[in-house]
This record gives C-alpha cells, structure tokens and sequence, in this order.
C-alpha cells in the first residue's frame, strides 16, 4: 500500500512505545531523514512517543525538556564520528499508570501507525505461539491489567474502537522472528481469553501487522557520548544516542492506513522479509550472543575484544560457515559477504558495546535464535556441532550465573530463576538443560540434542582450560 494512502495532505502520527536507544537511532532516524528530504507531496508524519512501564521515565523526562530533539552519534570501524541532530519526534507522553497518555494517543483520528520495539520475550509466546499465560503479568492483563503489550495495545484499540478512529497498522520493530505474525497470533489468543470478541473482530478488521527486519547496533549509551556531543555540537544534550554507521530496514508493504515514504531514505519495502530475516538473525544475532558469552567467559567486557579474539570469532565464523549457510542456501542475499560484513562490524572498537548488554536474554535466544539451526541440522541429519558450542558457551555462562561469579548482572525477562538454578542442583546438569522445553520445544530429552550439547561442552571447557579460564 502507498504512503499516505486515502489520506490527502493531512498530518499523520505514528505512535510509538518505547522511547529506547534503538527506536531513537533507528525508526526515528528514517523518518527524520525523510521529513528532512521534504517531499512535499507526501503528508508529513510525526512521532509521538511514550512507555507502557515507568523504567523509561528519565529518558523520556530529557526528551520533553528538549521537546523531542536529540542527538544521535554515529561511528564507523575506523572511527569517524558524525552527528545528527533528530528532529522527528514531536511528542513526548509523560508515563502514567493508567497509560492515559498513550490510550489519548492512539485512538486519536490522526494515528495511522502504532509502532512497538519489545524484547523477543515480551510476546510471551511458546515455540506453537501460545501465549505463556503463567507469566504473572500476562496473567494480570488477561484479567484486566496493562502492563504488556497485549494488555496496552487493547486498551488502546478499545478507545480507537469508541472513538471511530478508523483502522490502524500495528508495527513490530524488534527481532522477533516473523514478529508481525506473531504478535498477530498473540494479541487474538488474548483478545480471545479476556472474552473481548467483538474487539477482536474490529482487531481482526481494521488492523495489520507487517513484519520487519531492524538493524544497527545501538549501545546504551554512556556519559562519553554526552561529552562527545557537546564538544562536536556546542549542545549539551541530556539524551543523546549513539550507534554504528551502518543500519538496515526492511520492512513487509502491508500498512492498512497509509505509511511514510520510507523507501525515499534507504529502507526496503518489501513482499517478503523472511529470507533477510532469517540471514540476520540467524547470522547478526546468534553470532552477538556468542561472542558475548564467550568474551564473559575469559574476562572480556566489549564485543570488539571478543570478536577480535582469534578463538572466538573462529567459533563465529564456524558456526555461520559450517550450520547455517546450509540451512538458508539459496537465498536472495550473499551469505558469506553477509557473515564478514557483520564481524567487521562486531569488531568496531569505537561501539564500546558491552557483553553484558548483548548476552542478556538468553532464554530468549537460544530458542529464538539459535534453536532452529540445531533443528534444521538434525533433520537433514547432519551433527551441527559448530552451532552446538552457542549453547554449551551459555551453559557454562549461566552456570557462573548460578554460582555468583558472573562480572555483572545477568537480566534476563522470561528466564525462571529456581528452573535454571535446578539445571545446576540435578544429578545430570546437562542433561536437565537439555530437557528444557522452553529452551528446546520438540528437541528437548532428545539422545540427538543431548549428544551435540555434549561433544560441544567438552570442547568449551577444553577451550576454557587452554585459556586459563575454567
């Protein structure tokens, strides 16, 4: 569907939760570029932004003081800076519990998008797309609450619904693979369970949820960037961001109220995401949380040491070369150039992108990331011993977790806490990690998984005995 479709020259909003660093260097980069390019026959499109928790407060407290303009710096792997001030942020929601602002917000006529950035287990669903209905704020939503998505975003439609707001496309930006289908699937078993039918109808009606692939590595930023920005731009900006030169977006044309020309600054609109999906992450994904586990491992703290460490991006390079080419063999991208672009990209030292940032969320991961390249490999009948060294690196990672010896805090948002200190308690570690069905889904207690998990474990702590770090 065109931009603006059926919507002449009036002002559009895209409503976005989640005021993060990424949203600020990402989505809000595209469309401050392109309202800066001034089409002048498009409408103009601005955001507002807001938050379902109050975690996000102080950023989006420093992004009303400077009514929505920031700084985004950018750096490239031989350290060139530039900076840009970002402009396309024109409202700021302050958070309430009663989510006022963004209900407001997202019902008003003028709301064409409403666009969500969540960590993959902030859709709380299992590896058939069921909703995990014991998560205890799921739970609270289902009876009534607004903390997750779910909950926030049918708040939102049933004020839309009342207010004859007209239809509304729902957009997923995140790396959740085949994000806008799941979270489709997602928000209409819950609709369904809180017994809210005729709102799943209108859902069902008037709304569509393209998925996305998002890309650009986007650190939380420190103090440093603040000190960069002032001294590169006279600005003292309280909440600057920073990334890498590089970013990527492509995006499945299906928006049932219209879009911004996004095409006009780089991003690819596409028929199909899947096969970018899958390279990126299959390849991006999986590799950073490698690196990340492994670099904690040997008591590295950034992800340019650990990718620069000639064993572990051998581990890398293996498992993208050796399991996952194979598996997403053909496809419309050069994988192997694909699989170099990114560890050059990992190797940046100017990012200063922590482990601890980039190995959180494993029980995500694993399943989300890393999973199905075991499985693709097992059923092609293949020993994916290269992909089996990711989790045997996590299994020893949240062991150290589990003892107290992690260097930082380990956050992880679906990970239960006494299931993973048991891995460590049972008779048989490995094997009780092996039986997880979060973790595994179909794969897990099988003779298969238990296998590759332990050729690759034994190799781990080889590697971890040769480097003096076992």
């Amino acid at each position: 569907m065109n931009s603006g479709q059926g919507s002449g020259a009036a002002a559009h909003v895209i409503l976005h939760i989640g005021a993060g660093s990424f949203h600020r260097a990402h989505q809000a980069w595209y469309l401050h570029r392109l309202n800066e390019a001034g089409a002048a026959s498009d409408p103009h499109w601005s955001l507002t932004v807001g938050n379902i928790r109050g975690d996000m407060n102080p950023v989006l407290e420093a992004l009303a003081a400077q009514n929505g303009v920031y700084t985004l710096e950018t750096v490239t792997p031989q350290g060139q800076r530039a900076y840009e001030t970002i402009r396309s942020i024109e409202r700021v929601l302050p958070w309430s519990e009663s989510l006022d602002g963004l209900i407001e917000a997202g019902s008003d006529p003028a709301c064409k998008i409403i666009a969500f950035t969540v960590t993959e287990g902030g859709y709380y669903l299992d590896e058939h797309d069921r909703l995990d209905t014991a998560n205890p704020d799921l739970a609270a939503d289902l009876a009534g609450g607004h903390k997750t998505i779910y909950g926030a975003l049918a708040a939102i439609l049933d004020a839309r619904v009342k207010c004859g707001a007209g239809p509304v496309t729902l957009q997923t930006c995140d790396n959740l693979r085949s994000n806008g289908e799941r979270f489709h699937a997602g928000m209409s078993e819950f609709l369904e369970r809180r017994g809210a039918n005729e709102l799943a109808q209108w859902f069902d009606d008037n709304t569509s949820c393209p998925c996305s692939m998002v890309d650009r590595i986007t650190p939380r930023p420190t103090p440093d960037v603040r000190e960069r920005v002032k001294a590169a731009t006279g600005v003292d900006d309280a909440s600057p961001v920073m990334g890498e030169a590089f970013i990527q977006w492509v995006i499945e044309d299906r928006f049932i109220a219209g879009r911004p020309a996004w095409e006009k600054v780089g991003a690819e609109l596409v028929d199909s995401v899947l096969p970018y999906e899958e390279a990126k992450i299959r390849i991006l994904n999986a590799t950073h949380s490698c690196i990340a586990w492994a670099g904690t491992l040997i008591g590295l703290n950034y992800i340019h040491e650990g990718t620069l460490d000639a064993d572990i991006r051998q581990f890398a390079y293996d498992y993208v070369t050796e399991d996952v080419i194979p598996c997403l063999t053909p496809s419309p991208l050069d994988l192997e150039r694909y699989r170099d672009v990114v560890l050059e990209r990992f190797s940046n030292p100017h990012i200063l992108d922590t482990n601890q940032r980039v190995a959180a969320d494993g029980f995500s991961k694993l399943p989300g990331f890393i999973a199905p390249t075991l499985a693709e490999c097992f059923e092609r009948g293949v020993t994916p011993a290269a992909t089996a060294m990711l989790p045997a690196l996590f299994f020893r990672f949240l062991e150290r977790w589990h003892s107290g010896k992690l260097p930082y805090a380990y956050q992880d948002g679906v990970m239960d806490e006494r299931v993973a200190h048991g891995f460590f308690t049972a008779p048989d570690p490995l094997r009780a990690f092996a039986a997880d069905r979060l973790l595994w889904g179909g794969m897990a207690q099988t003779p298969e998984l238990e296998a590759a998990l332990a050729g690759a474990l034994a190799r781990v702590d080889a590697w971890l005995a040769k480097r003096g770090a076992a």
